[in-house]
């Protein structure tokens, strides 16, 4: 099948299926007119990709999954590549949250303080 075929298939972008290419994600075939030519199992490749990408992960962790996935949900098994990746991607989120949750306190300070200042402000203390 050509890319539009693929395209239609999976529901993702002839745009977005060349940069999986460009990613070393798909390696599609060529036709004698130069044409790309996909397979059945890269309707599953794609499929795998896209919830891959859905749980967070980026394009250069899902190469390394990509060898270890089964089935479009895709089901993973325990290549060591996959769990290092993974741990890697966990450790990276881990640390995104540590921030949100760090700035998020710090935000709620300053509008406590913004608060409690018009409050006192209102009511003449600050005067």
């Amino acid at each position: 099948m050509h890319i539009g075929e693929l395209s239609r298939r999976t529901e993702v972008n002839a745009h977005q299926l060349r940069y999986y290419e460009a990613q070393g994600l798909l390696e599609p075939g060529r036709n004698g007119a130069g044409y790309r030519v996909y397979g059945p199992a890269d309707v599953v490749t794609v499929k795998q990709i896209r919830h891959l990408l859905e749980a967070g992960l980026s394009t250069e962790d899902i190469a390394y999954l990509l060898p270890c996935a089964v089935g479009e949900a895709p089901e993973l098994v325990g290549c060591p590549e996959l769990l290092a990746a993974m741990r890697t991607r966990l450790g990276r989120l881990d640390d995104q949250v540590d921030a949100l949750t760090r700035s998020r306190e710090a935000l709620a300070h300053y509008i406590d303080e913004a608060a409690r200042a018009g409050d006192e402000t209102r009511h003449g203390v600050a005067q």
